[in-house]
């Protein structure tokens, strides 16, 4: 005899931890590209406020295009349209805390700019084609 006492269903708990760290080290893996996973960029009718810029901070659309604007950092953040000192009333946000969003459709045709009233330095616009 050479020591070794078997027993029933070691290995087969070996595999089966074996197989779920790996499944759990893969589980992080994969980009925002597939839509099953988190993403570093905003998507297509996106625009993210992060590290306190818009980002992108301009986007050409064409009328009848949603944009969603969500707010990524820990602080709140608007979206007003107009530029800053001069707001012309057709969207306003109001506060986004952190994760909340805003969306607005735009219809017409042409250059419609927008900031954060709290920050703004943080300006963009979307052109409407």
């Amino acid at each position: 005899m050479s020591g070794y006492v078997a027993v029933p269903g070691t290995r087969r708990i070996a595999v089966v931890l074996a197989v779920a760290l790996v499944g759990l080290s893969l589980a992080g893996c994969g980009g925002g590209s597939s839509g099953t996973g988190p993403s570093n960029t905003p998507g297509p009718n996106e625009i993210w406020m992060e590290n306190t810029v818009f980002n992108p901070t301009s986007k050409i659309i064409t009328a009848g295009t949603t944009i969603t604007w969500t707010n990524k950092d820990a602080f709140n953040h608007t979206v007003t349209s107009g530029t800053p000192g001069q707001p012309d009333g057709k969207f306003a946000s109001g506060n986004l805390g952190r994760n909340d969003t805003f969306s607005h459709t735009f219809n017409d045709v042409g250059i419609f700019q927008f900031y954060c009233s709290i920050h703004t330095s943080m300006q963009g616009t979307i052109t409407v084609q």
